[in-house]
């Protein structure tokens, strides 16, 4: 009997430790807050209000009436890249004539990101549409042409980290005074209208915002392999190191055959000048 209860007493024990490892775990795992708390301003540029996949609230428009023009003619196309749920989000925009921006309002300090998105959904080819981005008057992003870096109606996402701390906002290594307002700005080039699909600032770093799916013609497949130096063999017999990847580069013709390796119009000079003296001195003999 003895034996029995203390044989019970140890799994009692044992089940209530296991009960608190799994609750210390579990708080663990719940400690932080989820993407979508860590979001304190986003907003669906030119649309509606939107809940993505990842639970983050966009707001309606708020310069909807009151600057540049709202467009949702990329509603007809499909946009790569983005999930089927969330390809609102890239195919409205707002655009204006003129820079244009929003004001996103900070209360407190920390490590931040800016994430823009884009889609070009009517220009068809680059240097249609060109324009930069400016976060409280420090150029962020320089000479933004959105087909040249993923092509047509392909979404993609600009993201801008910045800090705040003491009254100073912190971009890019360049320091200003933050005054609890951040300005976003899309600013007027030569090329087209600026524009915004959609935007959203979170409490974070880089690596907190979800990534798009693969473009198949930007990725490169990750076999998870490292890259190893291969050798190949000389003309002379030797061997030299040749970088992994090279022996697949397809060359654009027949190698060219070097001009002066078999060279020897050095040598014939000075005979053909001889003869050049020789002659015409044999034909003055010959008249004498």
């Amino acid at each position: 009997m003895q034996r029995v209860t203390a044989q019970l007493v140890v799994g009692l024990v044992a089940a209530v430790l296991s009960l608190l490892l799994l609750a210390d775990q579990c708080c663990a795992d719940s400690g932080g807050p989820s993407l979508s708390e860590r979001v304190i301003w986003a907003v669906n540029a030119g649309g509606e209000a939107h809940v993505d996949v990842h639970g983050i609230h966009f707001k309606k428009d708020p310069l909807e009436g009151k600057v540049g023009k709202a467009s949702d003619y990329g509603t007809r196309l499909p946009i790569l890249r983005s999930s089927p749920e969330d390809q609102i989000l890239y195919q409205t925009e707002r655009y204006n004539e003129d820079t244009f921006g929003y004001d996103v309002p900070i209360r407190e300090e920390g490590d931040y990101i800016l994430v823009m998105k884009y889609a070009e959904v009517y220009f068809a080819q680059s240097q249609q549409k060109v324009f930069d981005v400016r976060l409280n008057g420090h150029v962020v992003v320089k000479d933004l042409d959105i087909f040249e870096r993923v092509g047509h109606s392909t979404a993609h996402d600009e993201i801008v980290p910045f800090s705040i701390r003491r009254g100073k906002l912190s971009v890019q290594g360049e320091v200003s005074t933050f005054n609890g307002k951040l300005t976003v700005e899309f600013v007027k080039g030569y090329y087209d209208n600026p524009k915004v699909c959609a935007l959203y600032v979170m409490k974070g770093t880089s690596e907190d915002v979800p990534k798009l799916q693969p473009h198949p013609g930007l990725e490169k497949a990750d076999d998870g392999e490292e890259e190893e130096e291969e050798t190949e063999e000389t003309e002379e017999g030797g061997k030299k190191k040749v970088p992994a990847g090279s022996k697949n580069r397809v060359q654009s013709g027949p190698r060219t055959p070097n001009p002066y390796a078999a060279d020897n119009s050095s040598l014939m000079f000075p005979i053909l000048v001889a003869f050049g003296v020789f002659i015409p001195t044999l034909f003055c003999l010959c008249r004498l």
